[in-house]
């Protein structure tokens, strides 16, 4: 077993009074130990980040873009030790695992170039009027177990950029990359402004409810969104909540399957399907069916699921047992609905958490696997014959993340996907979102938007700053 990574509060690692197990999701057992705090560590933590930000750090924009410069290269130099701890305790190929360490270096290096909008409503002879944008102050970044350095990194860029400090806490199943994140931090940020504490879902409830606090920003189930909305309501905390997606992709009858396959295939089970992003429901026209049912099949059988760790694997376990088991559950209740198993079905006879590729015919809206978000390596395939219909079942959903439309006919492609009910619509693929467009969902999908300028306003109060000039 590892040893013990620690918190990072006020400058200082902190190795924790109590801790918990990180279990390795590609062996089922334990191999680190993980740091929970307690409410007094919560409550240091919180103190430091509202000190630092009274101090220079919320008035020294030059300060800070230095300092997301200093971040970007520190965590590039430390990508390939941090990638291991990604693929150790979240269970993605390694090659994968350092690619997500080292995107999300240059998305540091982003935000230090991201200007911060300001804005001139009037100037004349007697009066200028400008907007200006004023931080927030005491940030509570909640982060997700499916990309865990990514998700931290680009709620702390904004944060930064714009004067915030921050206090994150990673997933319990993930806290380890985070915690070595603020370890490799801390050289390089000035003292308070980023705290990070390893720590229970308990934890996190302590954090949004914290009288410090004065934004929080979530990414997460959506049960738990909505109490976090409840919670910051008391205190009308500002929040950007990034939840669960269903997202339906529809193929229309004018594809080539082969060619479509492998986008469609890697839209739905990139990092085992364990993205909120990722195609949930499949609706292919009756004319198609069958061709990319096959396509899709063929690829599910020949995909190598493995542990992170060893070479040419491609996918690798669910990341915790809960959602191994919500996976099985999931394709079972399908099954028992009179679905049929076109590959996988079952888990592999071996430790750990892993689960092949499952598609999934002959069911439809009424079952828990088209209804409910998997967020797993199981995937319905729906014929249509209307595609008004299939618009309508794609939209059916309380979900509203993203969704996508498959067609030779790029036009009409993009007539559709815009009646998507969605934050992100595709044409002709899947996932691929760029750093600095908006992302976000739609109804339960959540509130608010991330990247770029949108995901700078999140973190930003408006002031109109108002001068009689004579």
């Amino acid at each position: 077993m590892t040893q013990s990574l620690s918190h990072l509060i006020d400058g200082e690692l902190v190795a924790g009074r109590r801790e918990f197990d990180v279990v390795n999701p590609a062996t089922g057992a334990p191999f680190a130990r993980c740091p929970d705090a307690t409410h007094g560590e919560v409550d240091a933590a919180m103190g430091a980040a509202a000190r630092a930000f009274a101090g220079d750090w919320s008035r020294d924009e030059a300060a800070r873009r230095r300092t997301l410069v200093a971040m970007s290269e520190a965590l590039g130099a430390a990508a390939d030790e941090i990638g291991r701890l990604v693929c150790l305790e979240q269970g993605k190929p390694l090659a994968q695992a350092t690619g997500e360490v080292r995107g999300a270096a240059r998305l540091l290096k982003r935000y230090a170039e991201e200007p911060i909008p300001r804005e001139i409503l009037r100037e004349d002879q007697k009066v200028r009027v400008m907007v200006v944008r004023k931080p927030l102050g005491v940030t509570a970044a909640i982060t997700p177990w499916n990309y865990p350095v990514a998700t931290l990194v680009a709620k702390i860029g904004p944060a930064f950029v714009t004067g915030n400090t921050v206090v994150a806490k990673p997933s319990p199943f993930t806290p380890l990359s985070s915690l070595a994140l603020g370890a490799v931090f801390r050289a390089v940020v000035p003292r308070g402004t980023l705290n990070v504490l390893g720590g229970s879902d308990e934890v996190g409830a302590w954090m949004t409810a914290h009288p410090q606090v004065r934004k929080i920003s979530f990414t997460g189930s959506v049960p738990t969104g909505k109490k976090i909305m409840r919670a910051a309501a008391d205190d009308l905390k500002r929040v950007t909540l990034e939840l669960g997606g269903n997202d339906p992709a529809i193929v229309l009858p004018d594809v080539d399957a082969a060619q479509v396959a492998p986008r469609l295939f890697w839209g739905a089970f990139t990092n085992s399907g364990q993205i909120c992003i990722a195609i949930k429901r499949l609706y292919v026209h009756e004319r198609a069916y069958r061709p990319v049912v096959e396509a899709l099949a063929a690829m599910a059988r020949q995909v190598k699921v493995g542990d992170g760790l060893e070479g040419g694997t491609e996918l690798g376990p669910i990341n915790n047992r809960p959602q191994f088991e919500r996976v099985q559950e999931l394709v079972d209740d399908a099954r028992r609905a009179g679905g049929t198993i076109e590959a996988g079905g079952a888990p592999l006879a071996r430790p750990g958490y892993f689960y092949p590729p499952t598609l999934v015919t002959g069911i439809g809206e009424g079952v828990r696997l088209v209804d409910e978000e998997q967020f797993g390596t199981a995937l319905p395939i729906i014929p249509y014959s209307d595609v008004e219909d299939a618009l309508a079942q794609a939209n059916r959903s309380h979900y509203g993340l993203g969704g996508s439309v498959w067609t030779a006919d790029i036009a009409r492609g993009e007539e559709i996907a815009q009646r998507l009910e969605c934050g992100t619509a595709w044409v002709n693929q899947h996932i691929e979102t760029g750093a600095f467009a908006p992302f976000g969902g739609m109804k339960w999908s959540g509130i608010g938007r991330e990247n770029g300028r949108w995901g700078i306003e999140e973190f930003c109060d408006l002031q109109v700053v108002s001068t009689r000039l004579a």
